[in-house]
């Protein structure tokens, strides 16, 4: 299986999640499924059912984080990386038509939720990895190939 890496601020980010379902969110929801549960008939009450929904898919993610905690690396930046593209990196590049494109490498339980990350898996994070600025990044796209330039690299320490 392949070592699936993770950004120190993403883990921590999961890990604030994590925390937040099962210690805020889950009693919570417990509490009014509970609640719900001893007026009676369950079958037409929304409350219980909504909120028994609810508790499925909070039990589904916090399965699913934890699986996911266990098993990522944490990569922090280091001095030999810069200059060159690796995980973690902030990438700026232009094409010829001068359009630009900045993002982060991340791994890809990072991605969801920002338009500035993408994951490693990618075909651009790909294409990218161990450029350094000037250097030329070809993708093959479905319309023919498409040739952009690093103008930036930058990491966060």
């Amino acid at each position: 299986m392949k070592k699936k890496y993770i950004t120190r601020e993403g883990f921590q980010k999961l890990q604030l999640e994590l925390d937040h379902l099962w210690r805020k969110e889950r009693p919570a929801v417990t509490k009014i499924v509970s609640w719900a549960a001893s007026l009676g008939d369950r079958s037409e009450n929304a409350d219980y059912q909504y909120n028994k929904r609810r508790l499925r898919e909070i039990d589904r993610r916090v399965h699913f984080l934890r699986k996911v905690l266990d098993q990522v690396q944490i990569v922090d930046y280091h001095p030999d990386q810069e200059g060159k593209v690796f995980f973690g990196a902030w990438v700026e590049l232009e094409d010829d038509q001068e359009n630009t494109l900045k993002f982060r490498i991340v791994g890809p339980e990072e991605i969801y939720g920002r338009k500035d990350y993408i994951s490693t898996d990618s075909p651009m994070a790909r294409a990218c990895l161990k450029k350094q600025v000037d250097d030329e990044v070809i993708l093959n796209l479905p319309e023919g190939k498409k040739t952009w330039f690093i103008t930036n690299i930058f990491y966060t320490k």
